[in-house]
Protein backbone atom coordinates (compact mmCIF):
# COMPACT_ATOMS: atom_id res chain seq x y z
CA UNK A 1 0.00 0.00 0.00
CA UNK A 2 1.64 3.27 -1.34
CA UNK A 3 -0.20 6.45 1.02
CA UNK A 4 1.01 9.78 -1.20
CA UNK A 5 1.00 13.46 0.40
CA UNK A 6 1.75 16.56 -1.45
CA UNK A 7 4.88 18.66 -0.69
CA UNK A 8 4.31 20.51 2.42
CA UNK A 9 6.06 22.24 5.37
CA UNK A 10 7.01 19.87 8.38
CA UNK A 11 4.22 19.77 10.91
CA UNK A 12 6.94 21.97 13.38
CA UNK A 13 6.36 24.69 10.43
CA UNK A 14 8.79 26.09 7.56
CA UNK A 15 11.10 28.00 9.49
CA UNK A 16 12.90 24.73 11.31
CA UNK A 17 12.72 22.98 7.48
CA UNK A 18 13.95 26.12 5.79
CA UNK A 19 17.18 26.24 8.37
CA UNK A 20 17.65 22.65 7.44
CA UNK A 21 17.79 23.37 3.99
CA UNK A 22 20.05 26.42 4.49
CA UNK A 23 22.49 24.30 5.79
CA UNK A 24 22.19 21.46 3.29
CA UNK A 25 22.64 24.26 0.85
CA UNK A 26 25.34 25.62 2.18
CA UNK A 27 27.41 22.73 2.31
CA UNK A 28 26.60 21.06 -1.16
CA UNK A 29 23.26 20.61 -3.29
CA UNK A 30 22.47 16.92 -2.90
CA UNK A 31 22.03 15.68 -6.70
CA UNK A 32 18.06 15.01 -6.16
CA UNK A 33 17.76 12.45 -9.26
CA UNK A 34 20.59 10.34 -7.04
CA UNK A 35 18.75 10.00 -4.28
CA UNK A 36 14.81 10.28 -5.16
CA UNK A 37 15.23 8.55 -9.20
CA UNK A 38 11.65 8.78 -9.13
CA UNK A 39 11.24 12.24 -8.71
CA UNK A 40 9.39 11.95 -5.46
CA UNK A 41 11.52 10.78 -2.15
CA UNK A 42 10.12 7.61 -1.00
CA UNK A 43 10.10 7.00 2.76
CA UNK A 44 9.37 3.90 3.59
CA UNK A 45 7.36 3.73 6.87
CA UNK A 46 5.76 0.76 9.20
CA UNK A 47 2.39 1.57 10.56
CA UNK A 48 0.78 0.77 13.37
CA UNK A 49 -1.72 1.39 16.03
CA UNK A 50 0.82 1.92 18.94
CA UNK A 51 3.32 5.05 17.43
CA UNK A 52 6.77 5.12 18.31
CA UNK A 53 9.84 6.25 17.08
CA UNK A 54 9.81 4.22 14.57
CA UNK A 55 6.21 3.26 14.21
CA UNK A 56 4.03 5.42 12.44
CA UNK A 57 -0.03 6.33 12.68
CA UNK A 58 -2.77 8.17 11.65
CA UNK A 59 -4.45 10.93 12.21
CA UNK A 60 -7.31 9.83 13.74
CA UNK A 61 -10.08 12.25 12.42
CA UNK A 62 -8.27 13.41 8.43
CA UNK A 63 -6.76 9.38 8.17
CA UNK A 64 -3.11 11.24 7.04
CA UNK A 65 -0.40 9.39 8.14
CA UNK A 66 1.15 10.59 11.27
CA UNK A 67 4.37 10.17 13.53
CA UNK A 68 8.38 10.75 13.97
CA UNK A 69 9.05 9.00 11.21
CA UNK A 70 6.28 10.72 8.81
CA UNK A 71 7.57 14.01 9.79
CA UNK A 72 11.50 13.10 9.40
CA UNK A 73 10.44 12.00 6.08
CA UNK A 74 8.40 15.30 4.96
CA UNK A 75 11.56 17.40 6.20
CA UNK A 76 14.01 15.73 4.41
CA UNK A 77 12.00 15.72 1.61
CA UNK A 78 11.43 19.73 1.70
CA UNK A 79 15.27 19.96 2.14
CA UNK A 80 15.96 18.11 -0.75
CA UNK A 81 13.12 19.64 -2.57
CA UNK A 82 10.66 17.11 -3.96
CA UNK A 83 7.59 15.86 -3.02
CA UNK A 84 7.56 12.96 -0.56
CA UNK A 85 5.63 9.26 -1.34
CA UNK A 86 5.68 7.05 1.90
CA UNK A 87 5.16 3.89 0.88
CA UNK A 88 3.75 1.58 3.78
CA UNK A 89 4.58 -2.03 5.15
CA UNK A 90 3.54 -4.03 8.38
CA UNK A 91 7.10 -3.84 9.84
CA UNK A 92 10.88 -3.32 9.82
CA UNK A 93 11.35 -6.63 8.59
CA UNK A 94 9.01 -6.48 5.50
CA UNK A 95 10.61 -2.53 4.79
CA UNK A 96 14.82 -4.57 4.98
CA UNK A 97 13.62 -7.29 2.66
CA UNK A 98 11.85 -4.75 0.04
CA UNK A 99 15.62 -2.13 0.18
CA UNK A 100 16.69 -4.45 -2.65
CA UNK A 101 13.65 -4.33 -4.80
CA UNK A 102 14.05 -0.55 -5.36
CA UNK A 103 10.60 0.43 -3.51
CA UNK A 104 11.99 3.21 -1.37
CA UNK A 105 14.50 5.56 -0.78
CA UNK A 106 14.93 6.10 2.57
CA UNK A 107 13.96 4.50 5.85
CA UNK A 108 14.15 4.78 9.74
CA UNK A 109 14.65 1.12 11.07
CA UNK A 110 16.20 -0.80 14.58
CA UNK A 111 19.89 -1.40 13.67
CA UNK A 112 21.31 -4.94 13.62
CA UNK A 113 24.26 -7.09 12.52
CA UNK A 114 21.80 -9.23 10.30
CA UNK A 115 20.09 -5.81 8.95
CA UNK A 116 23.04 -4.31 8.07
CA UNK A 117 23.68 -6.86 5.45
CA UNK A 118 21.09 -5.55 3.50
CA UNK A 119 20.93 -2.48 4.42
CA UNK A 120 23.60 0.88 4.92
CA UNK A 121 22.94 2.48 8.66
CA UNK A 122 23.12 6.24 9.05
CA UNK A 123 23.07 8.30 12.32
CA UNK A 124 20.77 6.84 15.63
CA UNK A 125 18.57 9.14 16.26
CA UNK A 126 16.72 6.95 19.28
CA UNK A 127 18.35 4.11 21.51
CA UNK A 128 15.29 2.88 24.00
CA UNK A 129 14.39 0.14 25.85
CA UNK A 130 12.25 -3.22 24.76
CA UNK A 131 10.42 -4.73 27.56
CA UNK A 132 6.95 -6.95 27.26
CA UNK A 133 3.55 -6.39 27.92
CA UNK A 134 2.15 -8.98 29.97
CA UNK A 135 -2.39 -10.14 29.40
CA UNK A 136 -4.55 -9.47 32.04
CA UNK A 137 -4.50 -11.64 34.63
CA UNK A 138 -0.99 -12.27 34.61
CA UNK A 139 1.28 -11.50 37.96
CA UNK A 140 4.38 -10.37 36.55
CA UNK A 141 6.57 -7.79 37.58
CA UNK A 142 10.28 -7.54 35.40
CA UNK A 143 11.14 -8.96 32.21
CA UNK A 144 12.50 -11.98 33.95
CA UNK A 145 9.28 -13.20 35.13
CA UNK A 146 8.46 -13.77 31.60
CA UNK A 147 12.08 -16.53 30.51
CA UNK A 148 9.96 -19.69 31.95
CA UNK A 149 8.84 -22.64 30.20
CA UNK A 150 5.32 -22.44 29.41
CA UNK A 151 5.20 -18.78 29.05
CA UNK A 152 4.08 -18.19 25.76
CA UNK A 153 6.07 -14.70 24.42
CA UNK A 154 5.66 -13.21 20.88
CA UNK A 155 7.41 -10.36 19.16
CA UNK A 156 7.07 -9.09 15.62
CA UNK A 157 8.75 -11.59 12.72
CA UNK A 158 11.99 -10.53 11.14
CA UNK A 159 13.00 -7.39 13.16
CA UNK A 160 15.46 -6.59 15.60
CA UNK A 161 13.37 -7.01 18.54
CA UNK A 162 12.45 -10.91 18.18
CA UNK A 163 15.97 -11.78 17.43
CA UNK A 164 17.01 -10.06 20.36
CA UNK A 165 14.29 -11.49 22.22
CA UNK A 166 15.26 -15.29 21.03
CA UNK A 167 18.75 -14.77 22.03
CA UNK A 168 17.95 -13.31 25.51
CA UNK A 169 15.54 -15.88 26.34
CA UNK A 170 16.89 -18.82 27.93
CA UNK A 171 13.25 -20.92 28.96
CA UNK A 172 11.19 -20.51 26.33
CA UNK A 173 10.76 -19.33 22.72
CA UNK A 174 9.74 -16.31 20.83
CA UNK A 175 6.40 -16.75 18.14
CA UNK A 176 6.80 -14.86 15.58
CA UNK A 177 3.49 -12.79 14.54
CA UNK A 178 3.11 -10.70 11.75
CA UNK A 179 2.09 -7.23 12.93
CA UNK A 180 1.48 -5.16 16.07
CA UNK A 181 -2.37 -5.57 15.59
CA UNK A 182 -1.80 -9.22 15.93
CA UNK A 183 -0.05 -8.88 18.60
CA UNK A 184 -3.13 -6.86 20.44
CA UNK A 185 -5.51 -9.12 19.36
CA UNK A 186 -4.03 -12.04 21.17
CA UNK A 187 -3.03 -10.36 24.31
CA UNK A 188 -6.85 -9.50 24.10
CA UNK A 189 -7.45 -13.18 23.43
CA UNK A 190 -5.08 -14.77 25.87
CA UNK A 191 -3.36 -16.96 23.10
CA UNK A 192 0.02 -14.99 24.19
CA UNK A 193 1.28 -14.31 27.37
CA UNK A 194 3.59 -11.98 26.54
CA UNK A 195 4.22 -8.92 23.50
CA UNK A 196 7.62 -7.46 23.14
CA UNK A 197 8.54 -4.44 21.65
CA UNK A 198 9.86 -1.01 23.04
CA UNK A 199 8.70 0.65 25.48
CA UNK A 200 6.81 3.56 24.45
CA UNK A 201 4.86 1.41 21.96
CA UNK A 202 4.07 -0.86 24.32
CA UNK A 203 2.53 1.60 26.48
CA UNK A 204 -0.26 2.37 23.99
CA UNK A 205 -0.43 -1.21 23.74
CA UNK A 206 -1.47 -1.62 27.15
CA UNK A 207 -4.10 1.34 27.12
CA UNK A 208 -5.80 -1.00 23.98
CA UNK A 209 -6.11 -4.38 26.24
CA UNK A 210 -7.69 -3.05 29.88
CA UNK A 211 -5.57 -5.22 31.92
CA UNK A 212 -2.68 -5.41 30.68
CA UNK A 213 0.64 -3.83 32.12
CA UNK A 214 3.97 -3.42 30.84
CA UNK A 215 7.40 -4.88 32.46
CA UNK A 216 10.04 -3.23 34.52
CA UNK A 217 13.58 -4.10 33.08
CA UNK A 218 14.45 -4.33 29.66
CA UNK A 219 15.59 -7.76 27.54
CA UNK A 220 17.44 -5.31 24.77
CA UNK A 221 18.33 -1.51 23.69
CA UNK A 222 16.81 -0.69 20.40
CA UNK A 223 18.85 1.59 18.39
CA UNK A 224 16.74 3.78 15.43
CA UNK A 225 18.61 4.91 12.43
CA UNK A 226 18.57 6.22 9.01
CA UNK A 227 19.22 4.13 6.56
CA UNK A 228 19.34 3.45 2.95
CA UNK A 229 19.48 0.33 0.37
CA UNK A 230 22.72 -1.48 -0.09
CA UNK A 231 25.41 0.94 -2.20
CA UNK A 232 23.21 4.01 -2.21
CA UNK A 233 26.37 6.22 -1.38
CA UNK A 234 24.60 9.35 -2.49
CA UNK A 235 21.37 9.26 -0.45
CA UNK A 236 23.13 7.51 2.42
CA UNK A 237 25.28 10.58 2.60
CA UNK A 238 22.47 12.90 2.31
CA UNK A 239 20.30 11.20 4.60
CA UNK A 240 22.74 10.73 7.36
CA UNK A 241 23.62 14.91 7.02
CA UNK A 242 20.24 15.66 7.29
CA UNK A 243 19.79 13.65 10.47
CA UNK A 244 22.99 15.11 12.13
CA UNK A 245 21.63 18.85 11.18
CA UNK A 246 18.22 17.82 12.24
CA UNK A 247 19.83 16.49 15.95
CA UNK A 248 22.32 19.95 15.81
CA UNK A 249 19.78 22.44 14.81
CA UNK A 250 17.06 20.40 17.64
CA UNK A 251 14.99 20.29 14.85
CA UNK A 252 14.18 16.06 15.92
CA UNK A 253 13.96 17.31 19.56
CA UNK A 254 10.51 19.32 18.23
CA UNK A 255 9.02 16.38 16.15
CA UNK A 256 9.73 13.87 19.13
CA UNK A 257 7.48 16.56 21.68
CA UNK A 258 5.19 17.55 18.88
CA UNK A 259 4.21 13.61 18.69
CA UNK A 260 3.79 13.40 22.61
CA UNK A 261 7.40 11.45 22.93
CA UNK A 262 8.43 14.23 25.61
CA UNK A 263 9.97 11.50 27.73
CA UNK A 264 12.08 9.96 24.47
CA UNK A 265 15.34 11.10 23.92
CA UNK A 266 16.98 11.75 20.78
CA UNK A 267 20.51 10.27 20.51
CA UNK A 268 23.12 12.13 21.03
Amino acid sequence: MVAKTTRRAALLGMAATTVLMTRTSARTMPDAHAIAPSGSLRVAVAFSPAPGPFWAGHDPVSHDPKGVTIDIGRAMADALGVPVTFVAYDNSGAITEAGATGAWDVTFVPVDATRRLKLDFGPVYNTSDSTFVVRPGLEMTTVTDVDKAGIRVAGISNTTTIRAMAAWLKNTTPIAIPTVEAGIDQLTAGTIDAFGMGRAELIAISAAVPGSHVLSGHFFQASVAVAVPKGHAAALAFASGFIDEAKRSQHLRRIFDANGFHDLAVAP
